[in-house]
């Protein structure tokens, strides 16, 4: 197995990690729906970056998904159909972290997130199937 590919599976072991605190979270009986929110935000991040990872690209320094998305489209246009639920992930990457102007996100907003994460997660399975194999031996 190539470096990038070892590299973007670590990518997508902390994504996971990620949709199972959100998953975890949202199964709770008190729900921090801000905490869901940010953990689909960052799921979906890594889970692009990985994708430019495994495919010998340089995940960029960014929680900006729609620019992580123009270097994706770069290699694979069928990321479009992404553009409208990264955009929905947006405002949980930095503002949602901080207790100023921002309202508190609601459990459909949660669950919107939590469903745009896994519309992420299914792209990436079919765009790059080798990044969800096991290593040979295991």
């Amino acid at each position: 197995m190539s470096e990038e590919m070892q590299i973007a599976k670590q990518w997508l072991a902390k994504a996971t990690n990620d949709l199972l605190n959100a998953d975890n979270n949202l199964a709770a009986e008190l729900v921090p729906y801000d905490t869901v929110c940010f953990h689909c935000q960052q799921a979906a991040e890594k889970l692009l970056k990985a994708y430019l990872v495994g495919s010998g690209q340089s995940a960029p320094r960014t929680h900006d998904l729609l620019l992580i998305l123009e270097a994706v489209l770069a290699l694979d246009n069928t990321a479009e159909m992404l553009r409208d639920v990264l955009a929905a992930l947006m405002p949980y990457a930095i503002e949602i972290r901080y207790p100023d102007d921002w309202c508190t996100p609601s459990v459909d907003d949660a669950v919107e997130a939590r469903n745009a994460a896994g519309k992420v997660l299914t792209w990436l399975e079919s765009a790059m199937p080798p990044i969800f194999s096991e290593p040979e031996g295991h």
